[in-house]
């Protein structure tokens, strides 16, 4: 069994425990040791950040090559129509390569939290949200593929890894699972059939 927390994310907060120019991190919001955060997200995202004390599900989680998948909510500046999301859909190339083909749709503004500071948005040129889902990994991946069509982003919410996602969670409150780990992966890639995780303590905590 390994321990896996769900955390929210503020915006403008690193995601690591220490800092040596004094930004925030972790640590202002998980009082838990032992834990190691599987993966990143920006200082400028935010949303969904696993941490787990077991390095194998750390791995499964992390490593581009589980292409395990995570979606995020994303507002950009413009209005794109299906034309220009396509591209994205195809796999678009990046200075650092193609990237993998991603899942994107339009989506009406969902029901987010407000962001502190405030998106800065022009009256003159409309804004859209959109659902995108990538199994990679890439720095700043997103935030490229947005600006690539045309279309910067303002906003980045992570909602989703895996099976795993923020319902419930405010930023800087936290959730405590268990997971089941298989007693060994499938070779290439993560195992076909995972028990479902099983919730320590379900009630959201903020620090």
């Amino acid at each position: 069994m390994a321990r896996l927390i769900l955390f929210n994310k503020p915006f403008q907060m690193l995601s690591q425990f220490t800092d040596t120019r004094g930004r925030r991190t972790l640590k202002e919001s998980l009082p838990v040791e032992g834990v190691y955060p599987a993966g990143r997200l920006d200082w400028d995202s935010e949303g969904l950040l696993l941490l787990t004390d077991d390095g194998g599900l750390q791995a499964r989680i992390a490593s581009p090559r589980f292409h395990l998948p995570k979606t995020y909510l994303v507002q950009v500046e413009g209005a794109p129509g299906e034309d220009d999301l396509e591209p994205l859909r195809q796999g678009i190339t990046l200075k650092d390569g193609p990237c993998r083909p991603a899942r994107v749709r339009r989506i009406d503004e969902p029901s987010l939290w407000p962001r502190q500071p405030p998106v800065r948005t022009r009256l003159t040129v409309p804004d859209q949200w959109l659902e995108l889902t990538i199994d990679e990994g890439r720095n700043r991946q997103v935030r490229r593929m947005t600006a690539a069509v045309g279309f910067p982003t303002l906003r980045l919410v992570r909602w989703r890894i895996g099976d795993w996602s923020l319902d419930g969670l405010q930023p800087g409150q936290w959730r405590d699972e268990t997971v089941h780990l298989p007693k060994a992966p499938a070779r290439g890639g993560p195992s076909r059939r995972r028990s479902p995780p099983r919730q320590r303590r379900g009630k959201a905590r903020r620090s």
